[in-house]
């Protein structure tokens, strides 16, 4: 892709390849091993307890000593794995007026997996 050796300059090749200059010069910084515990501590909690929200994760791992705002619980997978929340929608009890049943409404019993 970008050939630092080529004659050609960095800033050329990159307006060639439709890529920001800064993309070509940026550099990831490696995860701090206080962020990866708290990822996988995360991680566990969600394999846990997969009903929990961000306030009941954030005081989960307070319980643990570890110390984070409910903002950061959310933010952390999310921007590190590209993961969304699954999260109930009203538009699931909805349904087209001209369908003679409802669909199924969901229960409130237990299923092991």
């Amino acid at each position: 892709m970008i050939d630092r050796t080529h004659k050609l300059p960095i800033t050329r090749q990159a307006e060639l390849l439709n890529v920001s200059r800064g993309s070509v010069y940026y550099l990831p910084k490696p995860m701090s091993e206080a962020n990866l515990k708290r990822m996988r501590r995360i991680d566990a909690l969600h394999l846990e307890h997969p009903f929990a929200g961000a306030r009941m994760l954030r005081d989960l791992l307070r319980q643990d000593g570890i110390h984070v705002g409910r903002n950061l619980v959310v933010a952390t997978p999310a921007a590190t794995f590209d993961i969304s929340i699954l999260r109930a929608s009203i538009f699931l009890t909805l349904f087209n007026a001209s369908e003679k049943t409802p669909p199924p409404q969901p229960t409130s019993r237990v299923l092991d997996i």
